[in-house]
């Protein structure tokens, strides 16, 4: 099967890689970066120097699988293979695109005869390693015809449920299994967090890292997630010292607590551990002045002033009722 990709980035260059190394499947590669497209080369890909000159690499009907942020980049390459593809041609979207965006896309390309799939990816840079877990959604005849490219792609497994994909409706589907994927992704995290918080916190000179690798010895907690945080302590440190207390999100996480609050679904923890994303990058700063203020206001209490020394607390009096 021959196969054409967009975006050699940690994932899209990793999937390449990981599909010449197991499969005899052919690909063409194209990335703005030219270095990424040599990389590609390295590993058996086929390059490209733009999107015309990749599609035109590719014998019909043509598969082109997108690996770019999602979004207005996403958008943009899907407007312009729109213009190159023929009728019974398919696009791939393995970023993380809303399912709403999905289905419009897949509704604008229908007259064209152009077949949308959106394959919801996840399983990051050990993707090349363990494999992809892939959550599909697509026209029945697209997501067949792609299945040879999946099956590479996914986790070898000898589950009765079947491969490490799964194509589970209409176009626009995969991306939703896979927001909410994430958002399940986004409280796990935030729990495991605040354990090793306390664990910083208390009387006990614990070693976090011994902690994870015990929690994946039987225990109810274990997860690759813990795995992970293993591998982390053991190479950040006990402290994870270097690192800031900053943590990004992607939007899927608010894409996931904005459907549950149309559909009235309570996600108390998802939500928190979003907010609390907001918060490490100094989003709440301000409520906290608010707060700081009115305790000073109502009950005389300490507020603390930007240049003074730490602990030099300020008491001022209460205003009379």
């Amino acid at each position: 099967m021959q196969i054409g990709f967009v975006g050699l980035g940690r994932m899209g260059g990793n999937m390449v890689h990981r599909i010449k190394r197991d499969s005899d499947h052919d690909v063409v590669a194209f990335d703005r970066s030219a270095d990424a497209v040599k990389e590609a080369e390295s590993h058996g890909a086929v390059g490209a120097d733009s999107l015309e000159d990749l599609v035109s690499k590719l014998e019909a009907p043509r598969n082109v699988w997108i690996m770019v942020p999602a979004g207005p980049p996403t958008q943009e390459t899907v407007d312009t293979l729109a213009g190159l593809l023929d009728q019974g041609d398919m696009i791939i979207d393995g970023g993380n695109s809303r399912w709403s965006d999905d289905k419009a896309r897949s509704a604008a390309l229908e007259p064209k005869g152009i077949h949308y799939v959106d394959a919801g990816v996840s399983g990051g840079v050990w993707g090349l390693q363990v494999g992809y877990c892939m959550m599909v959604g697509g026209p029945d005849e697209a997501v067949a015809r792609l299945a040879p490219i999946l099956d590479v792609l996914a986790p070898p497994t000898t589950d009765e449920h079947g491969p490490g994909w799964g194509h589970f409706g209409p176009t626009g589907a995969g991306h939703y299994v896979k927001m909410v994927h994430n958002g399940v992704e986004y409280g796990m995290m935030q729990a495991y967090a605040e354990g090793f918080a306390l664990f910083d916190a208390c009387e006990f000179e614990l070693d976090n890292a011994k902690i994870a690798h015990l929690w994946m010895q039987g225990s109810v907690v274990r997860s690759w997630l813990c795995e992970l945080a293993a591998l982390a302590f053991e190479q950040e440190g006990n402290d994870l010292e270097a690192l800031e207390p900053y943590v990004e999100d992607s939007g899927e996480g608010r894409w996931t607590v904005e459907d549950a609050i149309d559909k009235r679904i309570p996600m108390p923890v998802i939500t928190t551990s979003l907010f609390e994303r907001f918060s490490s990058r100094g989003q709440n700063a301000f409520a906290a002045k608010v707060n700081a203020a009115l305790r000073n206001q109502f009950g005389g209490h300490a507020v603390e002033r930007k240049g003074k020394p730490a602990g030099a607390a300020e008491m001022q009096p209460a205003h009379a009722e």
